[in-house]
């Protein structure tokens, strides 16, 4: 323990953010940066948790490649993590707020923010859509990766603090 009597940060915490051009390449590219970032950070993730991250990750990059690529050229992924909480983000200068559809079998797409949705719900976490303060968005879900979890994260909503102690990631 530090002098202020919490612990002291575990060797995967932290805030990694990278950029990417608002292209096709950029999905799967993001999802391996993801991937690599988990493993190489040690994080404490089952198959399970790191399968719906990277499938979280696919989603958001790919909604802002194929709805966002005209007003922002560039989609920046922000994976900030610590001891209970992984926070995936992704943002773009977009102005225009998603919302998730209902299940239509009959069309082909455009599911993508529901998926998220249940993903996120089925693993513990919380998922939300927020304005940046230059006029675009970031879509971020937090999943809990430890036991120690809350049952639900109430602070995790505010993406422009990501290190914020007082709120999971």
């Amino acid at each position: 323990m530090d002098v202020s009597g919490s612990a002291p940060p575990a060797q995967y915490e932290g805030v990694w953010r990278f950029t990417a051009p608002a292209t096709e390449e950029s999905v799967p590219q993001a999802r391996r940066a993801v991937r690599d970032l988990l493993g190489r950070q040690g994080v404490p993730a089952d198959r399970d948790l790191v399968y719906a991250l990277l499938l979280i990750v696919s989603e958001l990059v790919t909604n802002s490649v194929r709805h966002a690529a005209l007003l922002s050229p560039e989609v920046a992924v922000e994976v900030a993590i610590d001891r209970a909480w992984v926070r995936v983000a992704v943002e773009d200068n977009h102005p225009y707020r998603p919302k998730a559809l209902e299940a239509d079998f009959g069309q082909t797409g455009g599911r993508g923010l529901l998926l998220v949705r249940e993903i996120t719900r089925e693993a513990g976490g919380v998922c939300d859509v927020e304005h940046t303060s230059t006029g675009g968005k970031v879509i971020w879900a937090a999943l809990p990766h430890a036991g120690n979890a809350p049952a639900h994260p109430a602070h995790a909503a505010n993406p422009a603090h990501p290190t914020h102690p007082a709120r999971p990631v």
